[in-house]
């Protein structure tokens, strides 16, 4: 699988002979198979990439990611929205709380820290900690799916999570779940930022000066 180093990018044609070696069209169970009898299994499901689909459609290059949230939830039917946000971006899971409200949804918001787990509970020492020598709460994504699905969300969105604890909660979300804000302090939560310099600013950085374009992914 080296999709991302693939030049020919020719996933629709009909001709594998057209695709690289790796190219998962070849293989004897392709991954279109594999959706097609997901969809047919679970009708949910194909619900929602019709609504995804859609929302691409008619929002792409016009809408916000906001926009593109909310247009999403209404072809899906959903009208309870869940927040799951990092203390750190409070004012932010603010504004979207109203901004949903005024659109008509029912909001509920779990903040990362809710459950009150030290730290130390987890077994991490004191100069592990973010800030050696306080009492810190360990950011609970478990408890805050926990509270959402208790809120009865059908819908939830991830703001600011940290790395991994995004991973815990959309593992533990019962309800279909999107990401608008990825947590970035350095960059003003703009992660893309550090790719587009990874061969300038960032170069050292991310050791970016040993990567090399390939012509075919082969």
């Amino acid at each position: 699988m080296k999709c991302a180093l693939c030049a020919r990018r020719v996933c629709g044609t009909k001709d594998i002979q057209e695709t690289p070696e790796f190219c998962p069209l070849r293989w004897q169970e392709t991954p279109g198979q594999i959706a097609r009898q997901a969809f047919s299994t679970n009708p949910s499901h194909k619900s929602l990439a019709i609504a995804a689909a859609h929302v691409e459609a008619e929002g792409y290059c016009k809408w916000s990611r906001v926009e593109e949230t909310m247009e999403f939830a209404r072809k899906c039917g959903f009208t309870k929205i869940g927040i799951a946000f990092c203390g750190g971006l409070h004012h932010e899971a603010r504004l979207l709380d109203g901004i949903l409200r005024q659109n008509g949804f029912e909001v509920y918001s779990a903040v990362c820290s809710c459950g009150g787990i030290r730290k130390e509970e987890m077994g991490i020492k004191n100069e592990e900690k973010v800030r050696p020598g306080t009492d810190e709460i360990m950011c609970n994504p478990v408890g805050q799916a926990f509270v959402l699905q208790q809120a009865g969300t059908e819908f939830n969105v991830v703001v600011g999570l940290c790395v991994g604890h995004d991973s815990l909660f959309l593992m533990h979300s019962k309800a279909p779940t999107t990401v608008l804000v990825a947590k970035d302090r350095v960059l003003a939560h703009n992660p893309v930022g550090a790719l587009y310099t990874s061969h300038g600013y960032y170069k050292q950085k991310l050791g970016s000066h040993s990567i090399c374009d390939s012509s075919d992914g082969e």
